[in-house]
């Protein structure tokens, strides 16, 4: 099998654009590629994509290349422009085309600041020191960071959930980007939870996806800061609301990825957990529904078995949901969050609950 590319994050593209910039603005020459220092040594060279030096100012642009992961920002560019900033101002950062602003609290950032986060703001004020520091210069810049089409970019993203509006964030804690690590993913769902307990949301909801969503927000009501968009990682959400516990949990989706949750699997992906058909008849079973035990568990999919079990008469819906709560109460641990389970099928029909 073919080992999947690693690629780079927004981050560390950033830090190699600003690199170039900021060694144009003192020498006149662009470096080309850049080399750049990441966490953990490595040191990854970079093709500058864009260049100018004029008025005062330097900019130089990385296309963003995320290897094999299926990132939204593949391909992307991005822009650093440099300039001097006040002396003792050290390095400003500012939000330029695309890139987003900071407007709710509970983001390690705060409220009013560009959207770019504090590992890769580490990496280009190190980035800026060593140049500075080689030339015998300073290190005040102002370093602006942009991103064309950002914006757009962004509504496929967290970014309009979490209070971050303009544009795109700039991530990355290693500079790495790890394929199907889905690391971006399980942090925005994290920076949800983190929201949503600073503006004092009492009731948060995992959904695994938009018709879960829509229907357990319509049911109780829920602003769009308390919904987490779980996806498959049912088991981000639960364990990072055991150490940072919000009062009330609901979980929400589909039969299929429920009934995964209930046989105890946390990431419900299709690669990565399958549903047990024998767990399924096994509840039936167990509910005194014997007759339908058998045809559930030589069922095709677990629409079929769901089928099966409303011709019979059998909440299976609910016997699905009870057990994906208890799954749910076993991670959580003893914290203090109430949880309940709502289950839809795919037209957003409540096929099944649990819980408070």
């Amino acid at each position: 099998m073919t080992q999947l590319r690693y690629g780079w994050t927004t981050g560390a593209c950033a830090t190699a654009a600003t690199t170039a910039a900021y060694t144009a603005l003192l020498t006149g020459e662009f470096p080309d590629p850049v080399e750049v220092l990441l966490p953990k040594g490595r040191r990854p060279a970079f093709a500058l994509a864009t260049q100018r030096l004029a008025d005062g100012s330097a900019s130089a642009g990385v296309v963003k290349d995320a290897g094999d992961d299926p990132d939204v920002t593949h391909g992307a560019l991005i822009v650093s422009t440099v300039s001097p900033g006040p002396r003792g101002s050290g390095v400003v950062f500012r939000a330029g085309e695309g890139v987003g602003t900071v407007t709710l609290p509970g983001l390690p950032l705060p409220v009013g600041e560009p959207a770019i986060n504090p590992v890769p703001r580490e990496l280009m004020t190190e980035a800026v020191e060593r140049v500075a520091q080689r030339h015998g210069q300073p290190a005040d810049v102002v370093v602006e960071i942009s991103i064309p089409h950002g914006e757009s970019m962004a509504r496929h993203t967290w970014n309009p959930r979490l209070g971050i509006v303009g544009g795109l964030s700039v991530l990355g804690t290693t500079g790495v980007v790890v394929p199907y690590s889905c690391s971006a993913w399980i942090d925005s769902i994290r920076r949800g939870v983190d929201v949503a307990r600073a503006l004092g949301h009492r009731h948060v909801a995992g959904a695994v996806g938009n018709t879960s969503e829509r229907a357990v927000a319509r049911l109780y009501g829920l602003p769009d800061t308390a919904l987490l968009d779980m996806g498959d990682f049912a088991g981000a959400v639960l364990k990072y609301l055991r150490a940072n516990p919000v009062p009330r949990l609901s979980l929400a989706g589909g039969f299929a990825k429920l009934s995964k949750l209930a046989a105890g699997y946390l990431d419900l992906h299709s690669k990565r957990s399958q549903v047990d058909l024998g767990l399924l008849a096994r509840l039936a079973r167990d509910a005194g529904h014997a007759d339908v035990a058998g045809q559930i568990e030589r069922a095709n999919t677990a629409l079929h078995a769901l089928e099966l079990a409303r011709e019979h008469g059998l909440p299976l819906g609910d016997l699905v949901a009870s057990r994906a709560r208890r799954t749910a109460l076993e991670v959580l641990a003893g914290a203090a969050v109430e949880v309940d389970v709502v289950v839809v099928d795919r037209a957003g029909v409540i096929v099944g609950r649990s819980g408070p």
